[in-house]
């Protein structure tokens, strides 16, 4: 493993961003879009507009360079105008071989839309510590960097260069990344969890060395060691943060690789059980089975047996391909 822990849970949900498509609008409009099943990101790249989310009582403005990304399950309005009757999002894009959907009269308004597919095992450890909307306002400090992607964005789309395909699903992933890293700075106190304790400079160097070798027996005076605290003040101020204890979430972080290993290699359970920090097979078998109450070899069937079927559990990877455009709307 890496001694970058944010990249390390990015890499285990398998975070992936797709750019599915967007419209442009003119004069009056608006367009209903249904609760996504997937985190779905917005870019304002012309104009100005409304977001009206279900369950929220203020609408909120948003502007040219705008980003904003959306984790909860509801089904939300942009719109030009408050009063205005929304469209339907599906009859708007169905059929619609562009990915680029038209509304109204001329360009006032342009947006570029698409989300962020998660490994459907582990993607919820994403899912979950996201809040139900961020928005990045193209005028916040922090926001150079997602200016600058953006632009970037836009011409590979517009200019149809060589390599366009990849390099936008590149650039989304770099902005997927630098809203994540926005939210952190710019965010006021994250809830307990993993991206709260990620974006911690003070327990940072602990945390690397946890991810760095996960299969060392830290002790909890080596960790506090690392980042000038004493033991008490260190557990204290991680549990405070991440919300469980430091050895309980270095624990947990163990679970979540054998569970990867498991499913996506052959390794022996011996073997993993060893790199991983443990004595014996036995002792991290009775440690997993706790955490996901399988016994290893028997998650590895059952992990076997749904990939066979095209199961969830096999449901992730990283193609580059964009949406049909029947699923724009999601």
């Amino acid at each position: 493993m890496s001694a970058d822990p944010f990249s390390d849970i990015l890499k285990l949900v398998n975070a992936e961003t797709v750019v599915s498509g967007g419209f442009t609008a003119g004069g009056a409009w608006a367009i209903r879009f249904p609760a996504p099943d997937k985190i779905k990101f917005s870019v304002v790249v012309k104009g100005t507009c409304w977001v009206i989310m279900d369950g929220e009582e203020e609408p909120v403005r948003a502007e040219t360079g705008d980003v904003f990304l959306l984790s909860a399950q509801r089904s939300f309005v942009l719109a030009s105008d408050l009063t205005t009757p929304a469209v339907d999002a599906h009859a708007l894009f169905s059929g619609n071989l562009s990915k680029i959907a038209k509304l109204g009269a001329g360009e006032d308004f342009i947006q570029i839309g698409g989300h962020v597919r998660l490994d459907p095992t582990n993607g919820g450890l994403l899912a979950e510590v996201l809040p139900p909307f961020i928005h990045i306002r193209a005028g916040a400090p922090q926001a150079t960097a997602l200016r600058w992607i953006l632009d970037q964005l836009v011409r590979e789309r517009e200019e149809g260069l060589p390599g366009a395909h990849i390099a936008s699903s590149q650039l989304a992933q770099l902005m997927f990344v630098q809203i994540l890293r926005v939210h952190l700075k710019a965010a006021g106190p994250l809830a307990a969890g993993w991206l709260r304790v990620a974006g911690d400079q003070r327990l940072a160097p602990a945390l690397r060395l946890m991810h760095g070798d996960p299969g060392r027996s830290w002790q909890l005076e080596e960790l506090a060691r690392a980042v000038a605290m004493s033991r008490t003040t260190f557990a204290s101020h991680f549990k405070a943060a991440a919300g469980v204890a430091p050895l309980t979430y270095l624990t947990q972080w163990r679970m979540h690789l054998a569970e990867r290993a498991l499913r996506e290699e052959g390794i022996a359970v011996v073997a993993l059980a060893r790199s991983l920090g443990y004595t014996s097979e036995s002792a991290f078998s009775n440690a997993f089975k706790r955490a996901t109450g399988k016994a290893p070899k028997h998650y590895r069937s059952a992990a076997r047996r749904a990939a066979s079927r095209g199961g969830p559990q096999d449901q992730g990877g990283a193609s580059l391909d964009l949406l049909e455009p029947a699923e724009l709307a999601q």
